[in-house]
């Protein structure tokens, strides 16, 4: 007998070579029928596996993350089976899950694909898929999978066989096709019901410019033909508030190939929006006792060795900057943490000062690969709200859990309602990616839980997700269209008061480490605005919106009174701007609901009269006419219900 311990914490015994499809139907038939593959001890496997020893087992459906990539990983398998029998000559080298379906990358020598061939390859694979063939694993030696690949004149898979050990070689076959894979697959092709060929592009073998271009043919599989209709529907929608094309539109931010890929350009309305975002933070951090510092935005490379991140991150950043003094080298900072380092370094400090808070909205590069690059969610030069809490070993509980109550607040007024926590520890079987001793990590990591679970938070831990010097807790959002994005974070470290040698006079007069706490509820100023204007698709919070208000004359008859009503929201400190145009008045309202401007003020010989204004909102439409006064104290009452109070 063998002991499986479930994700509740229960213990089951089954029968040595029992397999994750027997403990679920020991659970429920209902959960046998939708369980399609599992985890056991860290390690993704087949329903069928035979499960020898004691351990730890996650079933998955496709509604859990794994259950997605097993399901994907597998589409690929047959997407490459399709592909096959238009090109048999293509050469196969890698087909992975990825976020939002899968891809596989194919040399097809001479030959192409393009979107008029999606649909034959779709009906094909769906052919393949009603086979309902079963995904077999099976073990193969080195000389055995060399000798195959050899044989199909593939170098591709003949690299990679190469950089395997004898031993760890396994083979996937379904069908009559055969392709090299560690395994994670769903039963039997006949589970995918729908399939949509998204996109090909073109991508170099293993990334490397220098190596061949592949066809990278881009796809995405359901269970159910409703789910893949609905996917669409969503994609449809996501255009629609795709933040490059909104940003263009809204005339926020734009980019430029004369300045340079990656490196955004915010315009006026752009350039207000992030202002106020960081007056935002900047008047609850003072609350919370944080002091604003400002550092360069090079530093000597020497800061970034001692810092550690030179070694991980040199080569993703910008080369050295090199100056006419001999061997004297700078970097565009990657970090802003070596620098508050030093900032802390400035003087010395006893218990009784501390903690000390340093925020920053401090610009930082780092050189992205073209390829990568999206927007102002992936580019080279960005600004992050970052602080550093230096605090006491005592103090660290406290402090991160209001760190929390920070980034609590943000998310709130900025109708981010739904999100979870993520605990990103250390990668156990890796532990050479790390900086600094096991006791500590073990400390910090058991910190973070622990003020968590204190703070009522809906968290996972994820292995191998923690930054190089300490473990943290990261937020992921979901967005109005269920997306999840990583916003804001908070790190503990004791790694680089150590390299940086920071110390405070203990209350024995002995000199002590400070613990080291990052944090960004923001993140990145551009991903999160990014993120935001999707998620909004560009219908701001009131309090954050560039214009809130906009005064539509009907004649030029009208412009005193216009005036007036201007500089009274003004005086109000209302975001308002006129329409001057000598367009007609229905012209003028659809052109501010293509704006997104909050609110509509018509101005006529009525108003004019009367001392009022006939107001319409966007998305809704006429709600009224009222005096100046009574539309101010709207306004204000609209900007409370978002903003919050820290």
């Amino acid at each position: 007998m063998i002991k499986i311990t479930l994700p509740d914490g229960s213990v089951k015994e089954f029968t040595v070579n029992s397999t994750p499809m027997d403990v679920a139907r020991s659970i429920s038939e209902g959960l046998a029928r939708n369980v399609i593959s599992a985890n056991y001890n860290g390690v993704t496997i087949e329903t069928t596996t035979p499960l020898t020893k004691d351990g730890s087992l996650v079933l998955y459906t496709f509604n859990d993350a794994g259950g997605k990539k097993a399901f994907w990983h597998s589409s690929a398998h047959v997407l490459a089976e399709a592909i096959l029998s238009f090109h048999p000559n293509a050469k196969l080298t890698i087909g992975p899950a990825i976020d939002n379906g899968f891809y596989y990358d194919l040399d097809l020598g001479e030959e192409t694909i393009s979107e008029k061939d999606f649909a034959d390859i779709e009906k094909k694979f769906l052919e393949i898929a009603r086979g309902k063939h079963e995904f077999k694993m099976r073990e193969v030696s080195k000389a055995e999978a060399l000798a195959l690949y050899k044989k199909e004149n593939n170098p591709y898979k003949v690299e990679l066989i190469e950089n395997l050990t004898d031993g760890d070689i396994t083979f996937c076959d379904h069908s009559n096709f055969t392709d090299l894979c560690r395994g994670g697959h769903i039963p039997n092709t006949g589970l995918i019901k729908a399939v949509k060929i998204m996109n090909v592009a073109g991508a170099y073998w293993r990334g490397d410019e220098k190596n061949n271009q592949l066809t990278r043919i881009y796809g995405i599989s359901f269970p159910k033909q409703k789910l893949l209709t609905e996917y669409l529907a969503l994609l449809e929608e996501a255009k629609k508030r795709d933040h490059r094309k909104l940003g263009k539109e809204l005339e926020l931010f734009t980019f430029s190939q004369k300045v340079g890929q990656g490196l955004p350009l915010w315009l006026p309305k752009g350039a207000a929006l992030r202002s106020r975002l960081e007056n935002f933070l900047k008047v609850a951090q003072k609350k919370a006792g944080y002091e604003m510092v400002m550092t360069p935005h090079i530093g000597q490379k020497e800061l970034y060795v001692t810092s550690g991140h030179y070694e991980k991150y040199g080569e993703d950043s910008f080369q050295a900057i090199k100056t006419p003094k001999m061997d004297e080298e700078f970097l565009l900072k990657p970090m802003n943490c070596p620098h508050h380092c030093e900032v802390y370094n400035f003087k010395p400090y006893s218990y009784k000062d501390l903690p000390k808070r340093f925020a920053e909205f401090g610009t930082v590069y780092r050189y992205e690969q073209s390829g990568e690059l999206h927007g102002l969610t992936r580019v080279r030069g960005f600004t992050q709200d970052d602080a550093h809490i230096f605090c006491t070993p005592e103090q660290l509980d406290q402090e991160f859990k209001e760190v929390i109550d920070l980034v609590l607040y943000v998310f709130g007024s900025l109708g981010f309602e739904d999100f979870t926590a993520q605990v990103s520890i250390r990668d156990m079987q890796n532990l050479d990616k790390y900086i600094g001793d096991v006791a500590t990590w073990e400390i910090a990591e058991n910190a973070i839980i622990s003020a968590a679970k204190d703070k009522g938070l809906d968290f996972v831990i994820e292995e191998g997700e923690a930054a190089f010097y300490g473990p943290k807790l990261d937020f992921m959002v979901k967005d109005a269209l269920g997306r999840s994005w990583q916003l804001g974070t908070i790190q503990v470290d004791y790694n680089l008061p150590k390299r940086f040698d920071l110390t405070y006079k203990g209350a024995d007069n002995g000199l002590h480490r400070p613990v080291m706490i990052h944090r960004a509820p923001f993140g990145s100023m551009e991903r999160f605005i990014a993120v935001l204007l999707e998620h909004t698709g560009g219908n701001f919070p009131l309090w954050l919106t560039p214009d809130q208000v906009i005064i539509l004359p009907i004649s030029e008859k009208y412009q005193k009174y216009t005036q007036k009503v201007l500089e009274s929201l003004e005086n109000s400190e209302i975001r308002a701007l006129v329409d001057n145009r000598s367009e007609k008045t229905g012209r003028k309202i659809r052109d501010a609901e293509v704006s997104k401007i909050p609110f509509m003020v018509i101005v006529g010989e009525k108003e004019e009269e009367e001392g009022t204004v006939s107001v319409r909102k966007h998305g809704e439409g006429d709600i009224g006419t009222f005096t100046i006064e009574e539309f101010t104290s709207l306004i204000k009452q609209e900007e409370s219900k978002t903003l919050k109070k820290f």
